[in-house]
């Protein structure tokens, strides 16, 4: 179909979007706008979606590098022990001891575990980059995650540096 968009999800078993929920777009420019999904069908690990006013290939194309977001209060709760990335991301990373150790700007799945993106130090001056840190979401480099607190108490960081 005209328009339709591919959408990379971060969780495949999620319904939320396929439920219709309004929705807000961030686009790669950093500006957001409020949006409305028509259509929505899963594919291989994605899914197919038409937005409202995204009528041609064009209109599609001009939303490369989006993202779709929802509302985090129309997330289901998350199960004990678990969590939601963006529930943690600038969460303050610690030692056991601890001693700061930078923030956690993200979280990413690969195929073999899921890594927290730390952002070590302090932030960085203006125009520079910071140095960061992908740490494996395993006991034996995460202890614990505080959701409530924004605290992630690592184990260690020997051999990820």
């Amino acid at each position: 179909m005209h328009g339709e968009i591919r959408l990379r999800v971060f969780n495949e078993t999620s319904d939320l979007l396929v439920r219709r929920l309004p929705i807000r777009l961030r686009l790669s420019d950093g500006s957001e706008r409020d949006a409305k999904l028509e259509a929505v069908r899963p594919t291989n690990k994605a899914l197919l979606v038409r937005i409202a006013g995204v009528d041609d290939r064009d209109a599609a194309e001009a939303l490369r590098g989006a993202f779709v977001c929802v509302s985090r209060d129309l997330f289901p709760p998350a199960e004990d022990g678990e969590f939601y990335a963006c529930d943690i991301e600038g969460a303050e990373a610690v030692t056991a001891e601890g001693q700061a150790v930078g923030r956690v700007t993200g979280l990413v799945s690969y195929p073999s575990c899921d890594v927290l993106v730390i952002a070590l130090g302090d932030p960085p001056e203006a125009g520079k980059k910071p140095k960061v840190v992908e740490v494996p979401l395993i006991d034996a480099y995460v202890s614990s995650v505080d959701v409530a607190r924004q605290v992630v108490t690592l184990v260690t960081l020997e051999g990820l540096l």
